[in-house]
């Protein structure tokens, strides 16, 4: 069994950054692919981003591509998500996930366990 906690989250001003952290326990997650998602008031969940087992593959959301960085540190079980030039429309609870596949995915229904998430407001 895998937890996942995300930290990071907060209130900040539009243009600002943030990183969102999510580290892994029970087990190793280095095999594993990551993702994080987010949903936001009166809104399905959404894809963000994903990165495969290695760091090597990312995958972003049309709405964060070229502002949102995933990345991992394998040997800390974290994956971390680099925000910057927030918008209010980013505004939204950020969960983390993990897929027992190593190929990053879009897909929720690929990911096996998920955070508890951590609020993210983007004030205009």
């Amino acid at each position: 069994q895998v937890q996942l906690v995300e930290s990071g989250g907060g209130l900040v001003q539009a243009g600002d950054s943030l990183r969102l952290s999510c580290a892994a326990s029970g087990r190793t997650v280095s095999s594993y692919a990551m993702g994080w998602f987010r949903r936001a008031p009166g809104k399905e969940r959404e894809f963000v981003a994903a990165i495969n087992w290695s760091g090597g593959v990312t995958h972003y959301a049309d709405s964060v591509k070229g502002r949102f960085t995933i990345s991992r540190d394998n040997a800390k079980n974290t994956v971390y998500l680099q925000m910057s030039g927030l918008k209010p429309e980013d505004t939204a609870v950020y969960y983390c996930a993990a897929s027992r596949t190593c190929s990053s995915s879009r897909y929720p229904r690929r990911y096996d366990y998920w955070g508890q998430g951590t609020q993210v407001t983007v004030s205009s």
